[in-house]
């Protein structure tokens, strides 16, 4: 049987993937950008890649007519200010696309809300998508969860941030609402299991852990799990909008995520309906079960997939297939150029750059201009890497995207997602037993000339120590 799986470069998808495959089905792989799916080898013979863009909808022509269901996973929330918009649009898309087709059913992982009190754009617009797809002619389950609590996840990471950077927090008053955090596997595994399972059709249930904690006792629990004295103060001058910076400087947030994500906050998020317990029997790990698991994970870098990975991490809103191609006219180059002793050697430093590992040369200076992106509503530092020594397209790398990954050949392309007066491309490669280190900027006007001049001296500083560090 086909299973359509949109949002298969996303947190939840890259997860599912091998799962619906180990279970024996055929998996149609749906993306923006079809160069960002990195299907495992072992899983190829099971899957297909589609390129498809539900806000397009001459791409939705790609879904094949003979799927037998179909996974809502994808949303819009931080790409833009409209993202309610988007993302209405894109479910209306789908539902007239899936009319065209065979599928019987098809799920939909939605956020976990108070019926009563819908304040929150995200929540809010994560209900119009369900009522929207509903309309569909096939039948239709929808799975409503709040925080997901697993390694790479936005809500762990932030919570993880919180507590590892801050001993003292002086926090805003929605820390203390209350929440049902939910594992990641727990996740999966309602995912999995209501497939074409009768029982679920035409129904919607909430889906959360055994625990109901405010966002504090979450905050502390980490902390003893991470044997961390902290100490969080909550005062009630702290705006939406002030949370929403507070967020965004101390974590690998967006802000548009950060904003979002505090609108939700707000609103108290429980399980009024716990009949899916009763049809799918699934693990429901406890909170501190689920954050030990997830640090297990990291420990192991085990992580199967990251948020940070996601467009909605930064402020990419194009294809990486579109920068690929990088420009000549019009653009400043630094291009250095030396030998290397061992080309292994020097990959595995290139695949590690980043991150925890830092940039190898300077780093103070990466920091400070981290900083100062930050200030600008960039995505600074914060982010690091998913992996420490794997690198694949599509991946984040502090303020950088990766668009090209190719090890065996010894080249790796960044490029730049901090606040810029222009655009910025950083390149390594490996001829002939010399590495090349070529950093492109394409200024936007008088001011990215200026940019460029201004900071050329600190460029060309950072750029010749790295070189010979990795060389």
């Amino acid at each position: 049987m086909k299973i359509l799986l949109t949002g298969s470069t996303g947190y939840i998808g890259k997860r599912l993937l091998p799962i619906l495959v180990g279970k024996g089905y055929q998996v149609i792989c749906a993306a923006r950008d079809v160069k960002r799916i990195n299907i495992p080898y072992s899983l190829l013979p099971k899957v297909a890649v589609i390129q498809l863009d539900l806000t397009k909808k001459e791409t939705l022509q790609n879904i094949p007519k003979d799927i037998d269901a179909a996974y809502y996973l994808v949303h819009s929330m931080a790409l833009s200010d409209d993202y309610d918009k988007l993302e209405l649009h894109s479910a209306i898309n789908f539902r007239e696309a899936l009319n065209n087709t065979n599928v019987k059913h098809v799920i939909y992982l939605s956020a976990l809300y108070n019926e009563e009190d819908i304040t929150s754009k995200h929540l809010s617009s994560r209900k119009i998508v369900g009522d929207e797809i509903a309309k569909g002619k096939y039948h239709l389950t929808i799975l409503r969860a709040g925080i997901i609590i697993g390694s790479g996840s936005a809500s762990f990471e932030i919570i993880r941030d919180l507590v590892e950077k801050l001993p003292i927090m002086v926090a805003p008053r929605w820390v203390k609402t209350l929440s049902q955090p939910i594992a990641i596997a727990d996740v999966l595994g309602y995912l999995s299991e209501v497939l074409f399972d009768k029982r679920t059709y035409d129904n919607t249930y909430d889906i959360g852990g055994p625990d109901i904690l405010s966002y504090k006792e979450m905050l502390l629990q980490l902390a003893q799990f991470r044997s961390l004295k902290r100490i969080i103060v909550t005062i009630p001058v702290l705006t939406p909008k002030l949370s929403s910076y507070w967020l965004y400087f101390i974590t690998s947030t967006s802000f548009k995520l950060a904003k979002s994500l505090v609108s939700s906050m707000k609103t108290k998020v429980v399980c009024k309906d716990n009949s899916i317990k009763e049809i799918i029997k699934v693990e429901n790990l406890s909170y501190r079960d689920a954050i030990e698991r997830a640090f297990r994970k990291i420990e192991n870098e085990h992580i199967l997939s990251s948020w940070k990975d996601s467009f909605v991490s930064g402020n990419l809103s194009v294809n990486v297939s579109e920068l690929i191609d990088i420009p000549s006219y019009g653009c400043f180059k630094d291009v250095r150029v030396t030998s290397i002793k061992n080309k292994i050697k020097s990959i595995e430093k290139i695949w590690k750059i980043g991150g925890s590992k830092g940039w190898y040369y300077a780093n103070f200076l990466w920091e400070i201009r981290g900083f100062v992106d930050k200030l600008f509503g960039g995505v600074g530092l914060n982010r690091g890497r998913t992996n420490k020594g794997d690198v694949s397209i599509g991946d984040a790398i502090d303020f950088w995207r990766v668009l090209h990954a190719d090890k065996q050949q010894g080249r790796l392309l960044l490029f730049s997602e901090m606040k810029l007066p222009g655009e910025a491309w950083l390149e390594f490669k490996i001829i002939d037993n010399k590495l090349y280190q070529t950093a492109i900027f394409r200024p936007r006007g008088l001011g990215g000339r200026l940019y460029w001049y201004i900071l050329y001296p600190f460029h060309s500083l950072i750029f010749s120590g790295l070189i010979n560090k990795l060389s």
